[in-house]
């Protein structure tokens, strides 16, 4: 016993030690910099409050305030929300056209709806209740592939097929789903009760439907709260994927970065801001009302969104 002690005691210290040796290496390759930080700080204080700044100076009852008034004429005149012309929104074919912030919200669902099959398919294939080992390794090797590829990547491959646009940022975004939604899963599936598998056996059902009553029927909550996790990465994902052309709120903060407009980059951070607050606060009311043991967080959106004040002074104050 106390030979295993100092074996495992030497191991960590092993492990602190090989730690602390990439940490440092990691900070050289960077090239980190404190004297840097500490001199780049007043240039970084002066972009922050003044004209054309990420905070446009104003006054509200004669104290310095910040000037919302500039963020909100920017996102309608660059059309972040909805297209708009003579103050109305544009209808185009009986339709509202949207902003760059549905664009990118429409990016990041499609995608994720789009990935949802093949998750499923290579989710379901990749257990080995279902297919045996080895050959469920191939479909778990093709899921570690896609993930091994940032979804980055997967667009800059994807513009020969789709140019460069929300279409081809859609299908990067479906491929990585496939890849990440694909593995949670299969993990799902391997933990899952033998009972309802076997009963579903012993009455003569084929196999699929063991596989959809024994097996996918168990996690069927499970799977609802992951695809809504997903979503909330993906539609901070598509915002990546603008920046680099896949349109959205992405591409017009890189247009904005380019032409050193930091109000209106700010503008486009404060939309991206609500966008990605919105999805997720929906996301988790989503998880908390399939929680089937866990009563005291099923409220609604709304009320979600006005106990945030309250909920966030009881956290302050170290009550529930």
């Amino acid at each position: 016993m106390k030979r295993r002690k100092t074996k495992r005691r030497l191991w960590t210290l092993a492990g602190v030690v090989g730690g602390g040796i990439i940490f440092y290496y990691s900070l050289l390759v960077i090239e980190f910099d404190l004297l840097m930080l500490y001199e780049q700080i007043p240039q970084f204080v002066d972009a922050l409050y003044g004209k054309n700044d990420y905070f446009p100076p104003a006054e509200l009852f004669g104290l310095p305030f910040v000037d919302l008034g500039q963020y909100w004429s920017f996102m309608i005149e660059e059309n972040l929300i909805f297209r708009i012309k003579g103050g109305v929104p544009v209808v185009g074919d009986g339709r509202f056209v949207p902003g760059a912030m549905f664009v990118t919200l429409g990016v990041a669902f499609a995608g994720t709806v789009l990935g949802l099959p093949g998750a499923l398919f290579f989710g379901v294939m990749a257990s080995e209740r279902v297919v045996p080992y080895p050959f469920n390794f191939v479909f778990r090797a093709t899921m570690s592939l896609i993930r091994a590829i940032p979804g980055l990547v997967w667009f800059l491959i994807l513009i020969p097929l789709g140019g460069v646009g929300p279409f081809t940022a859609a299908l990067a975004i479906m491929i990585d789903t496939t890849g990440y939604a694909g593995r949670l899963f299969t993990d799902e599936l391997e933990e899952i009760e033998d009972g309802p598998i076997e009963g579903i056996r012993s009455t003569g059902a084929s196999r699929s439907q063991v596989v959809s009553f024994g097996m996918l029927s168990q996690v069927f909550r499970q799977f609802i709260a992951w695809i809504a996790f997903d979503l909330e990465h993906n539609v901070r994902a598509a915002i990546g994927l603008g920046i680099i052309g896949g349109g959205g709120l992405g591409l017009e903060l890189y247009i904005q970065r380019q032409t050193f407009h930091y109000t209106e980059m700010m503008a486009c951070i404060i939309l991206i801001f609500l966008l990605a607050g919105s999805v997720e606060l929906v996301s988790q009311r989503v998880r908390s009302y399939l929680r089937e043991d866990d009563d005291i967080e099923r409220t609604g959106i709304l009320e979600a969104m006005a106990n945030v004040p309250r909920n966030i002074v009881g956290a302050t104050l170290g009550r529930r």
